[in-house]
């Protein structure tokens, strides 16, 4: 892939990201990139002190830095604010961080010279990830730390992990991939470390998972409006037409297509064989409520889109070659997002855990099992699936508390109002994997109830995702292993394969 001018793409991003696409800097960008470091080399002699450049940082600021002290300013900025601490961060995490900040370079306004831009691309390809932990980034200023971790390696100091997954000091792997540390000048050291990359790469990447789970939801919504024998009705479109979210309408088109040629449903369209006037809520409002986040995840990614777009550093080298304080890496705008995520991937689960309990409860699912269990009492079928399933809704509420309403001061009250995106972003990506389990967990028991309800078949669509379900877990029968199950559900719904199962019939979902 290459990184040029141009605003790198959410799909780019993932890319490299996940799929370890390798990155070179165009022509363009090395030109740019040659200029901005040409006028930071010409203000290093100045007499006049410049942020950065010939100053502390900071609080420090107003610190003057002499020249010959000014490599080792770059240094010690880069060891002092790799001051991470807690668990690993996930190595697509780190490659996504990583590849958001060498777009940045490759603006030509932060200041790089082109061999340290060049050596960036050359740690991404080389498949080397600097360990990056949990706690250090309070999202302004930038992610200082998890950036500055990624710096230090780049200057041959510090542990990365390599393509294999094994643990080196930093200037061992360089060596083992035939690369030489760089050694910073002017500049570099805060331009390497000062951006909103670690939150938007991850809010990049929870948008990827997003444009799996949410028409997965639809298609695990359609397994339960059927098997619980709801209908349809309430998803026409002219009912839809008279409250016009575009996402409303298009998870109820979604869940049309889906039912469409239910036998199951077609047993009780009959008024005289059904008296139920109308479904709960879990049922007949999925449209309403899958649809408000997809309005929500599109009003995301034009925030994404937007950062994207963005140059973060400070100062930053305007493109009339000024060179000037300013507070883009604040990360503010995305933070906000973030938590708003959480909040939407929190209610779609629980309404996913909503419809999954209704299976369970023989008053209210239309004369399955109790538990969906083939011998109740013997067995208990998926009593405790259910357990699982509330047991991570409740960890995503909590989850979906805003990060970005908090602030503590730092600095020496110089920051004294941070964003507190980076908090934002870990918790949403627990989140994203906490509403796939769910999904996986509602699939399943969807699927078998759908063989309880046999000899009625269902709706084309369905029964391709029953065939997928059959493909890691069996039907009815005596109580097994469950986890294994739980799990290869999960999978299945993260990985796409439900959604592709019920695609396979349906033509692609909205």
């Amino acid at each position: 892939m290459t990184i040029g001018l141009e605003p790198l793409t959410i799909d780019q991003v993932v890319a490299v990201a996940r799929h370890n696409a390798p990155v070179r800097l165009a022509d363009d960008a090395l030109a740019a990139i040659a200029q901005g470091a040409a006028t930071i080399a010409g203000l290093a002699g100045d007499p006049e002190p410049h942020y950065g450049i010939s100053t502390g940082f900071g609080a420090l600021a107003t610190k003057h830095i002499p020249s010959e002290w000014r490599a080792q300013l770059q240094r010690s900025l880069v060891r002092s604010h790799a001051a991470g601490s807690g668990p690993e961060v996930e190595r697509e995490v780190v490659r996504a961080l990583m590849t958001l900040r060498l777009r940045n370079l490759a603006s030509g306004q932060t200041g790089v010279r082109p061999g340290t831009a060049q050596a960036y691309a050359a740690l991404l390809n080389a498949g080397l990830t600097p360990v990056v932990q949990e706690y250090g980034s309070l999202g302004c200023s930038g992610d200082l730390a998890p950036l500055a971790h990624c710096a230090l390696a780049l200057m041959g100091e510090g542990q990365v992990r390599d393509a294999a997954g094994c643990l080196l000091p930093a200037g061992e792997a360089l060596k083992l991939a035939g690369l030489t540390p760089v050694e910073l000048v002017e500049k570099e050291g805060l331009a390497l470390i000062n951006g909103t990359d670690g939150m938007l790469g991850q809010l990049c990447l929870a948008l990827a998972d997003l444009a799996v789970l949410l028409p997965t939801a639809d298609v695990a919504a359609a397994l339960s409006v059927e098997s619980l024998l709801g209908t349809d009705a309430a998803f026409a479109a002219d009912l839809q037409a008279m409250r016009p979210h575009p996402g409303q309408a298009a998870s109820a088109a979604n869940l049309v297509k889906l039912l469409a040629g239910s036998g199951i449903m077609a047993s009780h369209r009959d008024p005289h064989a059904c008296t139920r006037v109308q479904d709960a809520y879990s049922l007949r409002c999925t449209p309403q409520v899958h649809g408000a986040a997809r309005d929500t995840v599109a009003h995301v990614k034009a925030v994404a889109q937007r950062e994207l777009a963005s140059v973060i550093d400070n100062p930053v080298i305007t493109p009339d070659g000024r060179v000037e304080s300013n507070g883009n890496f604040h990360g503010a705008p995305v933070a906000y997002v973030l938590d708003f995520l959480a909040i939407v991937v929190a209610d779609l689960a629980s309404i996913s855990e909503r419809r999954l309990d209704r299976f369970m409860d023989p008053a209210r699912n239309g004369g399955l099992h109790p538990f969906l269990a083939d011998q109740p009492g013997v067995d208990s079928g998926l009593m405790i699936a259910q357990y699982t399933a509330a047991g991570a809704v409740s960890e995503m509420k909590r989850l979906a508390v805003p990060a970005s309403v908090d602030s503590i001061p730092s600095s020496a009250m110089q920051e004294d109002h941070v964003s507190m995106g980076w908090a934002g972003a870990r918790k949403l990506r627990r989140a994203v994997d906490a509403l796939g389990r769910v999904l996986g967990i509602e699939v399943l028991a969807g699927a078998r109830a759908q063989d309880l309800r046999s000899p009625l078949a269902p709706a084309p669509a369905t029964a391709a995702v029953h065939d997928a379900v059959r493909a890691f877990a069996p039907g009815p029968g005596p109580d097994q292993w469950l986890s294994p199950q739980l799990e290869a559900a999960a999978a299945a719904v993260a990985g796409g394969r439900i959604l592709a199962a019920a695609q396979a019939v349906t033509g692609p979902l909205a």
